[in-house]
């Protein structure tokens, strides 16, 4: 069977995730001690205990990383993996990236808390805001959001499935938008418990500062090609990669268009390695022919391995 390797990103942690994955797999506790030596705390305990702490952005973005490779690591230790591609949404392309070997792990965890960190204090609490609209198509959403004429921006960012794009922007834009929105006739427009507006052009000022850490690191091309969020294409080069990552922290993650390349390369079936079931469940809104499981404990793993073999 053809298949691709998917990591889902910020929004997929909760407390106490991969704890059940641990008792079973020795590597899930080792990768986050490494993790940990990366940062300079115990993130292992934090995921375990402090809810609080989890999801403050500078520390959900590596804990997520971390929580990904883990379970990659995991699904990997009895069998070798021969997946097509590999992809991540917004976060969780980096993790792609360090499963395919293009970034080494403990440059990986420091990056992404620098992402974290520059897109904290890029936009002041309580400035920006995120919004779910559901039941409307791509492009009304992005007309509903061009014809904002207010002060203020407000953007279609998160093109995660059919009739499923999160916009992001100031604050009032963004719930102005949001009524805009209903009246268009989306079923839903539901403002989400984040401070940080990601992928849109208030992120730019944060871009450019992000892109002194991106090409300080020596990034490699992987043993797998990743699909990146930018244009749901690999990287041609270890400086497009580096490219592109800089580009995904303001521009739009176009993850419809990415499932779709993988079913267009052959992919008959999408493997989510980290917490939560998130990209399953996109996956089957996306592309019907498309199966996907997520691998959560030992059981989900060893029938995903078995149906892949």
């Amino acid at each position: 069977m053809n298949y691709a390797i998917v990591f889902p990103g910020q929004g997929s942690q909760s407390l106490g995730m991969l704890a059940q994955l641990a008792d079973s797999f020795p590597i899930v506790k080792t990768t986050f001690t490494e993790a940990s030596d990366a940062l300079g705390f115990d993130l292992w305990t934090l995921v375990q205990e402090d809810q609080e702490s989890l999801n403050q952005t500078q520390n959900t973005q590596p804990a997520m990383l971390a929580a990904g490779y883990a379970t990659y690591l995991a699904l990997t230790s009895t069998t070798n993996l021969s997946p097509v591609c590999m992809a991540g949404h917004s976060l969780g392309e980096y993790t792609a990236l360090v499963a395919s070997g293009a970034l080494n792990f403990s440059d990986g965890i420091k990056l992404v808390r620098t992402r974290a960190q520059l897109m904290q204090s890029a936009v002041p609490a309580g400035v920006g805001a995120m919004a779910a609209i559901l039941g409307l198509d791509d492009e009304t959403v992005v007309k509903v959001c061009s014809d904002y004429a207010g002060a203020g921006i407000v953007q279609a960012v998160n093109f995660n499935s059919n009739g499923q794009v999160v916009i992001a922007g100031n604050k009032a834009a963004v719930e102005v938008t949001c009524a805009a929105m209903k009246v268009a006739g989306a079923k839903r427009a539901v403002l989400l418990p984040v401070s940080v507006p990601s992928h849109c052009s208030l992120m730019d000022d944060a871009a450019l500062k992000f892109k002194i850490a991106v090409d300080a690191l020596d990034f490699k091309m992987g043993h797998v090609d990743v699909l990146h969020n930018v244009d749901s294409a690999k990287a041609v080069d270890t400086d497009d990669i580096k490219a592109k990552l800089v580009a995904q922290l303001h521009q739009p993650v176009l993850w419809t268009a990415t499932v779709q390349a993988m079913s267009d390369m052959g992919v008959e079936k999408l493997v989510e390695s980290g917490p939560g079931k998130v990209l399953t469940g996109l996956t089957r809104r996306i592309n019907k022919s498309l199966s996907a499981n997520a691998a959560i404990d030992s059981i989900s793993i060893a029938s995903i391995l078995k149906e892949i073999e």
